[in-house]
């Protein structure tokens, strides 16, 4: 997206999740899907024949071991006969299905499209399937938090952070997720102090401030200004959506703040009007992984100067009422469908602006981020979504 001008608003007026849990041994991939997609279409109040196209995201096929799902969950879908596109940028695919989503009707290729990401990670084993052996790369060691550990302990020493800080993110997000049905973990008997004696997995990262492995779907019906004007409910408006990408490793890459993703996040600014984010975005569902990435977002993504993410975290900024919430449902750190991850945070932000998000809901939230980022920090996709449609 290079402008809102000339383009069709973009409104989302229905959201479907599944209940994020361990395994989900009582559905197939087609059930689990169908689940989310139906309660998006009850939500906008529209049928299957109301849909023009179909966009699906996953992460690798090779976690589950099915490969190109899409084709045969068409028809759970109802996409038989319907234009279907699938969408791939790693652990960010679910915030790059719905742009591509998006897309599709701002450019007035189609009047009202279904987009859904999905994981079933209880069928795979992601931990080694992100351990293999690359050819003249630093091997991943155990899983994803091999990789970015040595980026957050790059981050401490960079910043100064005392070693509390991705404690206290994880304890808040683990009380958020108390307040959403929909997420994976509910630790009723979560204290910091439980946080700060958890195991060490990955030095600095514990074990509870890492996240779980989900099975789980995200929906979300996405439509222009005539269907928005036959919503049953108020939509959320897209005010800005962008994508961007760079190497897993080139010489002068900055891995504590990589540059594709404070691009990203000023294209996003631009079109949605946003001189300061600090200051005009009301809260954000960002996507924190390992709980020391929030205070390193907070500076990537322009909320706070370099160096000074963590003093936010730490002052509770970031709390569910404090000044500006971020992962009010959770977030990753607490229900993690991979393939879905992203298109979560997409979703619960456009819940915040449409005042739906039950007892995680920022009062007065009007704009609202959605990010989500993958690979070895290289894809980045982000949308900021209102209450009221874009004024250009």
């Amino acid at each position: 997206m290079t402008s809102t001008a000339h383009k069709e608003p973009v409104a989302v007026v229905g959201i479907g999740q599944t209940k994020h849990v361990a395994a989900r041994r009582d559905v197939s991939l087609a059930g689990l899907v169908r689940e989310a997609a139906r309660r998006a279409l009850d939500d906008a109040e529209l049928t299957w024949a109301d849909i023009d196209a179909v966009v699906i995201g996953k992460a690798p096929d090779f976690f589950e071991g099915v490969m190109m799902p899409e084709l045969y969950l068409a028809d759970a879908l109802g996409a038989v006969g319907k234009p279907m596109l699938r969408v791939h940028t790693a652990g960010s695919v679910g915030g790059s299905t719905a742009l591509v989503a998006s897309n599709l009707i701002a450019g007035r290729v189609h009047g009202t499209v279904l987009t859904l990401a999905f994981e079933k990670q209880s069928e795979s084993n992601a931990m080694w399937g992100l351990s293999l052996p690359i050819p003249f790369q630093q091997p991943l060691l155990a899983g994803a938090g091999g990789f970015f550990a040595p980026h957050v302990r790059a981050y401490m020493r960079r910043t100064g952070a005392p070693d509390t800080v991705g404690s206290l993110v994880a304890y808040k997000d683990r009380r958020n997720a108390l307040k959403n049905p929909y997420a994976h973990l509910h630790e009723h008997d979560i204290t910091l102090e439980k946080v700060q004696s958890a195991p060490m997995l990955w030095d600095p990262i514990r074990y509870s401030e890492t996240c779980p492995s989900s099975d789980g779907a995200c929906a979300m019906i996405l439509t222009d200004r005539a269907g928005a004007a036959r919503a049953p409910r108020p939509p959320a408006w897209l005010h800005g959506g962008a994508m961007r990408s760079e190497p897993t490793l080139f010489a002068g890459k900055d891995f504590v703040s990589p540059q594709a993703g404070k691009d990203c996040a000023a294209d996003v600014y631009r079109q949605a009007g946003i001189a300061d984010p600090r200051r005009e975005i009301d809260a954000v569902e960002m996507y924190v992984p390992f709980s020391w990435y929030e205070p390193m977002w907070l500076e990537n993504l322009g909320f706070a100067a370099e160096g000074e993410g963590w003093k936010l975290t730490e002052s509770g900024v970031t709390e569910l009422d404090g000044d500006l919430p971020v992962n009010m449902s959770g977030g990753v750190l607490s229900t993690n469908p991979i393939g879905a991850s992203g298109m979560i945070r997409f979703a619960e932000a456009a819940l915040q602006v449409r005042g739906q998000a039950g007892e995680h809901q920022v009062d007065g939230a009007r704009k609202v981020l959605g990010h989500a980022y993958g690979g070895g920090a290289q894809f980045f996709s982000m949308w900021l979504v209102g209450a009221e449609p874009p004024t250009s």
